[in-house]
């Protein structure tokens, strides 16, 4: 399988032209969750995001999902880094990983447990590629329901609703 493991605060920082850091930080996190889901739809990848949460105090960590896509917070006392670089050391063999994040020190260390890398800077490159490119497959797509009248479309949506 392959995943992508993001360093989700990493990236929300590092897309300025994205995120407006006046809002919340939980907005942020569900705009950037949003995206990464839109992604993994275009691409396949099985996402999870890591969120820093070891300055929580008694924080046990928690996992949500979001849209398909998994969001980890760390427990007290553990950064994101050091969950990333469990999990690649535990699966980075076995599977394909790639790991987000502008930390050097962070890309070389997961490089050596076996996982690729990725700036902030190519995810976005990435997804703005990836939807440019289904918006030229949905551009060119031939729907039946673009060829019928107001009134086939009523009907159908009729004999839709009485079957759920």
């Amino acid at each position: 399988m392959d995943y992508l493991i993001v360093d989700g605060y990493n990236i929300i920082n590092a897309w300025k032209d994205i995120f407006d850091h006046t809002n919340p930080l939980e907005d942020n996190r569900k705009i950037l969750c949003d995206v990464l889901s839109d992604y993994q739809g275009y691409t396949g990848y099985n996402i999870v995001v890591i969120f820093d949460a070891h300055l929580v105090p008694e924080g046990k960590g928690s996992i949500i999902s979001h849209d398909g896509i998994v969001c980890l917070f760390t427990k007290e006392n553990q950064t994101a880094d050091t969950l990333i670089e469990r999990y690649v050391a535990n699966y980075g063999f076995s599977n394909k990983i790639t790991v987000v994040t502008n930390d050097y020190l962070e890309q070389k260390t997961v490089f050596q447990k076996g996982a690729l890398r990725m700036t902030a800077r190519e995810l976005k490159a990435s997804i703005f590629k990836a939807r440019q490119s289904l918006e030229g497959i949905t551009k060119d797509t031939n729907f039946i329901m673009d060829h019928l009248t107001k009134e086939e479309k009523r009907k159908l949506l009729r004999i839709k609703n009485q079957n759920e």
